[in-house]
């Protein structure tokens, strides 16, 4: 038997309709925890859909997870440490450990920000993130 698994995502759309999180008092709309779903060891992945106007509301960093953010449709934003950057499709940002980062979708974005965060660190992945911090109380960027 081969070693493979197969999920159906839906088109960019549908996205919007999957509730999700690593914790359930973080869950949102919006977000799928992909390897949640799938046997992964190695890599991570989400699948994100912000309304214009949303943001995330929080920052975090990670000590030992690399991530990897792939914007495929809408306009929007992330903070990078001290830093905004403007994302839209086609937009791919690669964040290392020790970096703060946050999101937003554009007030004025035709559709939905859309994006897959892919993450992994080196080794066996494990089921919740066990290296990040998060900051609620600072301040969006924008």
């Amino acid at each position: 038997m081969s070693d493979f698994q197969v999920i159906e995502m839906g088109g960019l759309d549908d996205w919007r309709d999957y509730y999700g999180g690593f914790h359930p008092d973080r869950s949102r709309d919006g977000r799928r925890v992909l390897d949640h779903e799938l046997p992964m060891q190695f890599i991570g992945v989400t699948a994100n859909s912000m309304e214009p106007g949303e943001d995330a509301g929080y920052w975090h960093t990670h000590s030992s997870d690399e991530e990897l953010y792939i914007f495929l449709a809408g306009t929007g934003a992330m903070g990078l440490d001290d830093e905004v950057v403007p994302v839209g499709p086609g937009t791919t940002i690669r964040v290392g450990q020790g970096v703060w980062r946050t999101w937003g979708c554009s007030a004025d974005s035709d559709v939905n920000l859309r994006w897959l965060c892919i993450r992994g660190d080196g080794g066996d992945l494990p089921h919740l993130p066990d290296d990040g911090v998060r900051d609620n109380d600072r301040p969006m960027p924008w």
